[in-house]
């Protein structure tokens, strides 16, 4: 035995946390699960040194903190089980497929192989290394910014983008796999960065990503593109109303389906039209179009 599998489950409003939380505890990876049909749940790692009775303990009591705070956490379905070495990488690595998003991505780990399709059509491919850094492609609210991405690039081709928050940098890569001239990705996470420079480089492409916030960048974009939370997508109102350069896409992911109403009134009040809504898995992403000049 080289390893533990904690096993547990998860809803929307509490996933995050859940997953920081085991970031925290010394995780070597956690996967997010989710399926038609079979309620969500977290599938975490953890070295065979990891005291497996003190972390369960951990994870319980994180579990009923949650809950006192009123968020509908269930505990049953909790598990530890021992993996052996084979047994932990075969684990890790099914847990993300390859993966068709919109009508021209497939988004993949680098050790699966572009399957060849049976009609002859070839999609764009995102390689991304699932690591600690947000997004795989593999997240409804991940898959629906990528969606909104390839319709906003269709109706401004070649924009030049701006990504906020760009966690393993999925949403730059894939746009300038889809077209856009240029990306700026920023983050506050050094792991981010590091992650999306990384990632940038299996795929073939030249970007520019820097530890930076929102009010540190100057330039004008016509495509800004943010994966953040609600709380968040409202503080920086703002910010996307000067970044977002006049009659410019605006693409926002990680709201709750209930929540994303809230972002759409406050943009609205800076003179934001909502384009499209799509909502997966729970989760709502957005396109908005910035007023013209």
């Amino acid at each position: 035995m080289a390893f533990w599998q904690l096993t547990l489950p998860a809803s929307a409003d509490c996933e995050d946390a859940l997953t920081n939380f085991l970031w925290e505890q010394g995780a070597l990876g956690v996967v997010e699960e989710e399926a038609p049909g079979v309620p969500p749940r977290l599938r975490a790692f953890f070295a065979e040194s990891t005291s497996s009775t003190r972390l369960f303990e951990a994870v319980q009591d994180y579990q009923a903190s949650l809950r006192s705070l009123g968020f509908a956490v269930e505990s049953r379905g909790t598990e530890i089980t021992p993996l052996l070495d084979e047994a932990w990488a075969s684990a890790w690595q099914q847990s993300f497929p390859a993966r068709e998003v919109g009508r021209r991505l497939l988004v993949l780990p680098p050790w699966i192989e572009p399957p060849a399709r049976a009609d002859g059509a070839e999609r764009l491919t995102v390689i991304i290394e699932p690591g600690r850094a947000f997004g795989t492609g593999h997240h409804g609210t991940t898959e629906g910014c990528l969606v909104l991405l390839e319709e906003a690039l269709v109706a401004t081709p070649g924009a030049a983008a701006l990504d906020i928050g760009t966690g393993t940098g999925i949403l730059a890569i894939a746009a300038l796999k889809l077209g856009a001239s240029r990306v700026l990705a920023i983050d506050v996470d050094p792991d981010a960065v590091s992650a999306t420079l990384v990632n940038a480089g299996r795929n073939g492409c030249a970007l520019t990503a820097r530890l930076a916030e929102p009010h540190e960048v100057a330039d004008h974009f016509p495509l800004v593109l943010a994966n953040l939370l609600t709380h968040t997508h409202l503080a920086l109102a703002p910010q996307y109303a000067r970044l977002v350069a006049p009659g410019g896409s605006l693409v926002l992911g990680g709201m709750l389906e209930d929540e994303d109403g809230r972002v759409s009134r406050a943009l609205a009040g800076a003179g934001f039209t909502t384009r499209s809504r799509l909502a997966l898995e729970g989760w709502a992403s957005l396109r908005l179009e910035a007023p013209r000049a």
